[in-house]
């Protein structure tokens, strides 16, 4: 009894869910027409089954909407330019791993950079749909042998063990080895997938004073990925969940020159910036961390601009930003909008954005962390 009123439970929130967002479909979708006979046609399934299924253009836009209301997200101008691949069909992870590789090609389109989805199988009340561990469809391995020096990205060291511990061989060990990703497919265990090459382009980071004035920046090595796909994320759309459902837009510049290559935790470069630009480190009221902080953001800006590898920059994005909650107000829409997220990590008072105030208001359609995803992300449980 208690589980018969448990599942009555869940299939009322999940009509709820589902009623507000066809209303919300028809309401904006041209053509789309009175909304009754469909949600009586999602009542019946939703009596029947337990669960409905979307029609693709009700995808599509779910997607795109998911995109508008993600609070942490400051490059939603461009959210009604998604491209959703329609993947529901597929289960298994040999599959799954492959259309998210072929995801990535599609969505670097040359270095023209696409903002993409790929959604695969929902939960379904008699079984949960499969789930990518992986943070994101790129990373980089952290090897960290030394107990004191990680080579790669640090924040990856306690998933690169575990993929070690599970059969990966490791690459050779430079600061950027590919790391495999990590799919569990419907009623199966979590299994390592090699990420092939000429699915993942990849700009080598130099400065733009550093290949006349001889500085050595060539030399490092440094590089990074173009597209930031992130795949550990569910995606809700009226109730229903796709755990699985890897999504890009491009980068912008801070997120790899004041985060990813900065953060002490990461790739911790600014120490290593700034003695080659021979500053002052003794004291850090030289200043010096913000200064290599300004040229190593320069260095990737030049250095994706150089490759024609689609990149924003806080600056203009901040401004986009803007317009894009004008827009939404012109059509009665409220923006949510997370302030610690949306200001950049540099300059933040420089930016329009600093001196606003922004409402983190939540949204039944769209992209969140469920339990345990960060956990997996780190490749905890994966042995």
């Amino acid at each position: 009894m208690t589980e018969i009123l448990q599942q009555r439970s869940i299939t009322a929130q999940v009509w709820e869910a589902a009623e507000e967002f066809i209303r919300l479909f028809h309401r904006e979708t041209q053509g789309a027409g009175d909304p009754r006979a469909r949600l009586a046609a999602v009542r019946a399934e939703l009596a029947a089954t337990g669960t409905y299924r979307h029609t693709p253009e009700e995808l599509v836009h779910g997607a795109r909407v998911a995109w508008r209301n993600s609070n942490r997200c400051i490059g939603r101008l461009y959210w009604n330019s998604l491209r959703v691949r329609d993947r529901r069909g597929l289960t298994d992870a040999d599959a799954i791993a492959g259309e998210c590789f072929e995801h990535l090609r599609e969505a670097t389109n040359g270095g023209r950079v696409r903002p993409t989805l790929t959604v695969f199988a929902p939960d379904a009340p008699d079984r949960p749909g499969p789930l990518i561990w992986s943070e994101q469809l790129v990373r980089y391995a952290g090897y960290g042998d030394h107990p004191s020096v990680t080579v790669g990205d640090a924040r990856n060291a306690e998933l690169t063990t575990a993929l070690t511990a599970l059969g990966w061989s490791r690459g050779p060990g430079t600061p950027f080895d590919l790391l495999p990703l990590v799919v569990q497919g419907v009623d199966d265990k979590p299994r390592w997938f090699d990420v092939p090459a000429d699915a993942v382009l990849e700009v080598p980071i130099e400065h733009p004073d550093g290949a006349a004035g001889g500085d050595g920046w060539a030399d490092w090595g440094l590089r990074w990925h173009a597209v930031p796909a992130i795949s550990n994320m569910c995606l809700e759309i009226g109730g229903i969940h796709y755990p699985a459902a890897p999504f890009n837009g491009w980068y912008m510049g801070t997120e790899i020159g004041a985060r990813n290559l900065a953060d002490t935790d990461r790739y911790n470069l600014l120490p290593a910036v700034a003695r080659r630009m021979g500053l002052d480190t003794a004291s850090d009221r030289s200043l010096w961390k913000d200064r290599a902080l300004v040229e190593l953001n320069r260095a990737v800006l030049h250095s994706f601009d150089r490759a024609g590898v689609t990149i924003a920059d806080h600056h203009t994005e901040s401004r986009r930003f803007l317009t894009h909650m004008e827009k939404e107000e012109r059509r009665g829409r409220g923006v949510g909008a997370d302030w610690s997220w949306i200001v950049p990590p540099i300059s933040g008072s420089a930016t329009p954005v600093f001196h606003r105030t922004f409402e983190d208001t939540p949204s039944s359609t769209a992209y969140v962390h469920h339990s345990g995803a960060q956990e997996r992300a780190q490749g905890r449980d994966l042995v």
